[in-house]
C-alpha cells in the first residue's frame, strides 16, 4: 500500500487528486486559471467538496475559459446562481468573473499568466521537506507577497491562504510529505 499525505482520505477522487495533480507543475494558463478558480470556491469549504464538483464547475463556467468568463452579463451571473452543481457563493461568482478580466490584464503585461506567476519563484518549485501536519503552514511569506500583488492588480477571494493552496496544487512548491510516495516524484 502507498502512503500518502496525510490529508488524502480514502476517497479515490481525492487519492488520484492527490497521485496525478497535486504538486505537479502547471505552466499552462488555462489550467491555471482552473486552479485559481478551483481555490477561490473551495475558501472555507473541504476540498473534497471542490473535486466532487469540479466537473459542474468546468461545464457552467465554459471550461474555466477565462475570455469567456470575462464577458459573463447579469444573465449569466443569475444562472450561475441557481446552478445546484457548483457553490453557489454571490461573492465568489462575481469574483470570478472579475479575475478573469485582471488575469488578462497580467497576460497582456507579462505575455502569460504562467510567466507573472512563476516568476516569483523564478520558474522552478520550491521543495519543501515536511514531515508532519502541524510542519505544513497554512500560508507562507511569498504566498503573502503574491496575495498583495494579486490584490493590487484587482484579484479578489485571493487571501494568503487561498494562494498558499493555489502554490501547492500547481507544484509551485511541492509540499507532499517526505513520507509520501510522490515526494521525490513531483
Amino acid at each position: 500500500m502507498k502512503k500518502r499525505c496525510f490529508w488524502v482520505s480514502e476517497d479515490p477522487l481525492y487519492i488520484e487528486y492527490h497521485d496525478n495533480e497535486w504538486g505537479v507543475p502547471v505552466y499552462d494558463d488555462d489550467r491555471l486559471f482552473e486552479f485559481l478558480i478551483l481555490e477561490t470556491f473551495q475558501a472555507g469549504l473541504s476540498w473534497i467538496t471542490v473535486l466532487k464538483k469540479r466537473e459542474n464547475f468546468r461545464e457552467a463556467f465554459d471550461h474555466f475559459d477565462y475570455k469567456k468568463i470575462k464577458g459573463y452579463g447579469e444573465n449569466k451571473f443569475e444562472e450561475l446562481l441557481q446552478n445546484a452543481g457548483i457553490i453557489r457563493n454571490k461573492l465568489k461568482i462575481k469574483a470570478t468573473i472579475s479575475n478573469a478580466a485582471a488575469y488578462i490584464k497580467i497576460q497582456e503585461e507579462f505575455g502569460s499568466f504562467s510567466s507573472y506567476i512563476w516568476g516569483f519563484v523564478n520558474g522552478k518549485p520550491i521543495k519543501n521537506a515536511f514531515s508532519k501536519r502541524e510542519d505544513v503552514p497554512a500560508t507562507t511569506a511569498l504566498s503573502d507577497q503574491i496575495s498583495k500583488d494579486l490584490k493590487k492588480r484587482g484579484f479578489k477571494f485571493v487571501g494568503s491562504t487561498v494562494i498558499y493552496a493555489f502554490m501547492q496544487a500547481v507544484g509551485m512548491v511541492n509540499d507532499h510529505t517526505t513520507d509520501c510516495f510522490r515526494y521525490n516524484e513531483v
